[in-house]
């Protein structure tokens, strides 16, 4: 196995609570390469009942994850002997954002790895609600399709793209006070950030992410540090029901859904020696999903 070079090497990852996410996968390839990571979480308190218990993945399976903090991900990395705090925060609260920066500080000393992996998601539409119809859901059974306005805006791009920046600026100040010339940033985008109908808000602050990763990767290259992007497909987070895999399927020529720990791997790899050439690229890791439209 290749050496990534990252043993004791600090990461702060965010997003990771929900343990069949990619955040909590990220945090433990990781951990099994020897760095110490800093795991931030989000409990998403969404009302959702469909009246099924199944613990199949599916929407209800989903926001039950999603509900979680991020205990149960710490503890796996630990139990596995590796080094591991964790901070639950609201990253649409500016002050959370900086704060999060601080507790991975206090824990570890320092943040050599940033990976921004948070999301805020909710399927939204320029449609008027009269102009959906019965076709106000994105997913059978999921939450209503919303018209796009000013909430469902500034969230989506408090979260995905406004924290992103700030952390993003925060962890080069600190790289050039430490005079270290070694950094590396990892930002989660999406494999349809161009523009995808039904999700706007959530796809164009994606693309807003690998604007800013592009012009830190130029801004920041002299100081050492490398930015990249890591733009997933479908990825069973959980929330992929049998049903939806089976009609997702055909539009991946790799014939099969992505797995979190598929992420993980190309993540690592952008932090490791073996890609300390590599800054202001974004790769798409989504079994060639949407290659018929260019991506």
């Amino acid at each position: 196995m290749i050496d990534p070079g990252i043993k004791e090497k600090v990461v702060l990852v965010t997003g990771g609570n929900n343990p069949y996410g990619i955040g909590a996968a990220i945090a433990r390839q990781f951990a099994s390469h020897g760095a110490q990571v800093f795991l931030h979480g989000y409990r998403q308190q969404v009302d959702f009942s469909s009246g099924s218990q199944k613990q199949e993945p599916g929407l209800p399976f989903f926001f039950k994850q999603q509900g979680k903090d991020a205990n149960e991900v710490v503890r796996s990395i630990r139990e596995a002997g590796g080094k591991s705090e964790h901070w639950d925060g609201d990253l649409g609260d500016p002050q959370n954002v900086t704060l999060l920066f601080e507790k991975a500080e206090k824990a570890f000393g320092h943040v050599d790895i940033l990976v921004n992996n948070a999301a805020e998601y909710a399927a939204d539409t320029f449609l008027p609600p009269e102009a959906l119809g019965n076709d106000d859901v994105l997913w059978k059974g999921g939450p209503a399709i919303s018209t796009v306005d000013v909430g469902s805006h500034d969230r989506h791009f408090a979260v995905n793209s406004r924290a992103v920046a700030i952390l993003m600026a925060i962890f080069a100040r600190r790289i050039i006070e430490r005079k270290v010339h070694w950094g590396r940033v990892i930002n989660i985008s999406a494999d349809c950030a161009w523009g995808c109908p039904r999700e706007v808000s959530y796809r164009a602050s994606k693309y807003a992410v690998e604007s800013y990763s592009r012009s830190a990767a130029a801004e920041l290259g002299p100081y050492g540090i490398t930015v990249n992007v890591v733009s997933p497909g479908p990825v069973q987070s959980g929330y992929i029901s049998p049903e939806l895999e089976k009609a997702l399927i055909p539009d991946i020529p790799l014939r099969r859904i992505g797995l979190p720990e598929d992420i993980a791997h190309a993540v690592v790899f952008f932090a490791s020696e073996q890609a300390g050439w590599i800054t202001g690229q974004v790769l798409f890791v989504h079994g060639g999903h949407r290659m018929a439209l260019g991506q």
